[in-house]
């Protein structure tokens, strides 16, 4: 179950050659022609057979590490100055320097502070795994025929993505009453939790599961309210819940109001 998806709690999204054909007694670039006798192997020079040049393979993928390396810094490097020092407060230029990167390099990246946020709340939502949490979340529901089963692992998902996504956001709504491209950023990623949680209250619904005076709608709205940074800000910021007994107390608040008695 996704959170916030951006947001969804799903928790719950990176920075995104062809090779010249050979010419009948055309020389390619940077390899010697047809008859020249120090004919470079054809994994160097590559040949009409379509070979790859490992190599360029290899520095390719170590391309695509780095780069996912200095956007994890940057995206880390915001999210503590945000939370310790406020969203306002907080200079793209401050950033940049607890990154070890350039202003320009962040502008580029995302845009500004707005587009941070963003980067911040899609790193959250993927949750812990090496495999997304939404993906995860999507295997179970589509898998598990047990609903009770289905509803306790999006309350363990909750558990995971909240505390990555849930402060972002609470601190970015305080701060979007005097930044309308921030507040636009978070009426997308409200609304894009709630099409999540429609999308599984339907699943819920088309397997059956569902009380029978509960609408798909109402599902959805029940989904969206236990998956919401409000209710975590709620039992953990203020009441000081453990996010483990949050996620368990998420996961049986959508039991209680979604499942038949027989099943809750």
């Amino acid at each position: 179950m996704r959170s916030r998806r951006v947001s969804g709690q799903h928790p719950h999204p990176q920075p995104v050659s062809g090779q010249a054909r050979h010419q009948p007694g055309a020389e390619r670039a940077g390899c010697p022609g047809d008859d020249d006798h120090r004919r470079e192997p054809a994994l160097v020079c590559g040949t009409d057979s379509g070979a790859v040049n490992p190599k360029r393979r290899y520095d390719s993928a170590g391309r695509r590490e780095r780069a996912r390396q200095t956007r994890d810094q940057i995206t880390d490097a915001a999210q503590d100055l945000f939370l310790s020092g406020g969203y306002a407060a907080t200079t793209v230029a401050a950033i940049a320097a607890a990154a070890g990167v350039s202003v320009e390099t962040i502008y580029k990246g995302f845009g500004g502070k707005p587009g941070l946020v963003r980067a911040i709340v899609e790193k959250g939502l993927a949750g812990a795994g090496q495999v997304p949490a939404e993906q995860r979340s999507d295997t179970i529901r589509d898998t598990e025929p047990n609903p009770r089963r289905i509803l306790t692992a999006w309350g363990a998902f909750i558990t995971e993505i909240s505390p990555r996504v849930a402060p972002i956001l609470l601190l970015a709504r305080d701060a979007a009453a005097t930044d309308p491209e921030l507040a636009a950023l978070l009426e997308e990623v409200d609304a894009a939790r709630l099409e999540r949680m429609a999308h599984n209250a339907r699943r819920l619904q088309q397997g059956g599961h569902l009380r029978p005076e509960i609408t798909d709608g109402q599902a959805a709205d029940i989904l969206w309210a236990c998956s919401s940074p409000e209710l975590y800000d709620l039992l953990v910021h203020r009441r000081g819940w453990p996010a483990d007994d949050y996620g368990r107390f998420a996961a049986q608040a959508m039991i209680g109001a979604l499942l038949p008695a027989q099943l809750t």
